[in-house]
């Protein structure tokens, strides 16, 4: 049964009796996914569960790179799907047309879908609960705790949230059961998406293209995890930092998608190595830091602009906004490389060629950002934009709350004064070059188009 806590009621219709429809949209996947079972629950087995994706050709930030890794995973999904007679359907438009329009097309008594802290979510969220005269539920199977009980209100930083998720973690923290197989009549008129007409008839940039060094899908990510925590996990805390060890679990893209859920991961992980020093360093990341992202984007519905960074770092910003730059660059600048910065070059060269840059990087990456722009503004725009065009996992609460942090001091603390950061914590090349081989790093990403961490 699912923990009510999970469960948000949208509009306030009451659920009678009949089909259920479970939409798609962050969770991509079959297993550990509350929604489905959720909408599997409500039917009580007398009526079926319909899935459907409404796919919006023209999602803000994304490119083809995106695209495709997204729907090769649905493409998979919908072929687990058909394992469990349960129907799979892909509308293409806004969902706020397409799901109410769907819902009444199948005669449909509820629509049950995920969790997003998203502005685009939640106004899709809200559009289609208004429009529709049959209940919408909102299931958290995204985080452990659900965002909205594990605060009320926007934290300060992971030390104010931490206590709060620690404290009802192992309350959420339960093995899902597998979804309930429906009876065969219910595929008796059933037809699969036209996969190929959808994705040759993208109208998305092409210019960033795929990735070959990483598998869409469910399978591919339980694959992922396993080699992470077998190899991997026991070096996690001692070398996390250190691009050049690749020690990273190159779970993010997976984890944005919802093909793999951080419930598992923290499942599987604590089986065998839950005294080991780094799995706390590792479950630090990926439920503490990744749940205050959802928080951070839920309650502040400025995520992504000045004006939702804390005070004190406004106030510093403000005071240091006429600072004398040593270098400017404009966004063409950053996107080529064409820095003076040969580790920040390389770091945004392996962003664009694979999708996917090293954590420690990432910070330094959107520091930079800030010390080489005219304003925090122009900072914070010039790191959404890179970030959720060419990152697999952009367009996310952690990549906001992210470049957050690094030009506005969200989840941070005051430091140290320097010229153009006012109090927001420093990183430069000097303290990478403390942490690891620079030397080494911008040869291996200068010398493949693709490097993998």
């Amino acid at each position: 049964m699912v923990q009510k806590e999970r469960i948000t009621l949208i509009n306030n219709k009451s659920y009678k009796s009949g089909p259920v429809i479970w939409w798609i949209s962050r969770d991509q996947r079959i297993l550990d996914n509350w929604a489905l079972l959720y909408a599997q629950e409500l039917t009580k087995n007398n009526h079926p569960v319909f899935a459907v994706f409404s796919l919006v050709n023209n999602f803000p930030g994304a490119t083809y790179r995106h695209y495709d890794f997204m729907l090769q995973g649905l493409k998979e999904l919908n072929n687990t799907l058909k394992e469990y007679n349960i129907p799979f359907y892909l509308v293409q438009g806004n969902p706020g047309d397409t799901i109410p329009a769907f819902a009444e097309k199948m005669k449909a008594a509820a629509v049950v879908t995920d969790f997003d802290p998203l502005r685009i979510k939640r106004n899709w969220i809200k559009i289609v609960g208004e429009q529709m005269r049959i209940p919408l539920y909102e299931v958290d199977t995204h985080n452990i705790v659900p965002c909205r009980i594990a605060s009320d209100k926007q934290e300060y930083g992971a030390y104010t949230i931490r206590p709060k998720i620690n404290r009802r973690l192992r309350e959420f923290l339960i093995k899902p059961p597998l979804p309930e197989i429906q009876p065969l009549s219910v595929m008796k008129d059933y037809q699969m998406p036209e996969w190929e007409k959808i994705m040759s008839n993208l109208q998305v940039d092409h210019s960033v293209g795929s990735v070959n060094w990483i598998r869409p899908g469910e399978k591919s990510a339980l694959r992922m995890m396993n080699d992470f925590i077998g190899q991997n996990l026991r070096e996690y805390s001692n070398c996390k930092n250190d691009p050049n060890k690749r020690v990273l679990s190159n779970l993010s893209p997976y984890l944005h998608f919802g093909q793999i859920s951080s419930q598992r991961i923290t499942m599987e992980i604590l089986k065998e190595h839950e005294k080991e020093p780094s799995t706390d360093a590792f479950l630090e990341e990926l439920i503490i830091r990744k749940e205050l992202s959802d928080n951070f984007c839920f309650y502040n519905p400025q995520y992504d602009s000045f004006d939702g960074f804390p005070k004190w770092a406004k106030i510093t910003l403000d005071q240091h906004r006429k600072d004398e730059r040593e270098y400017t660059y404009t966004l063409e600048e950053f996107e080529l490389q064409q820095t003076h910065d040969p580790l920040w070059n390389a770091a945004q060269k392996e962003m664009v060629d694979a999708g996917k840059m090293h954590g420690y990087m990432r910070m330094y990456w959107a520091k930079k950002i800030l010390e080489w722009s005219d304003s925090p503004e122009t900072a914070l725009k010039i790191c959404i934009y890179l970030n959720d065009k060419y990152e697999l996992d952009g367009r996310d609460p952690n990549g906001y709350a992210g470049c957050a942090w690094s030009v506005g001091g969200v989840h941070d603390r005051a430091w140290n004064e320097h010229p153009v950061y006012g109090k927001i914590r420093y990183m430069n090349y000097t303290g990478c070059k403390r942490k690891f081989d620079v030397v080494n790093y911008i040869e291996s990403i200068n010398g493949s188009s693709l490097t993998i961490f």
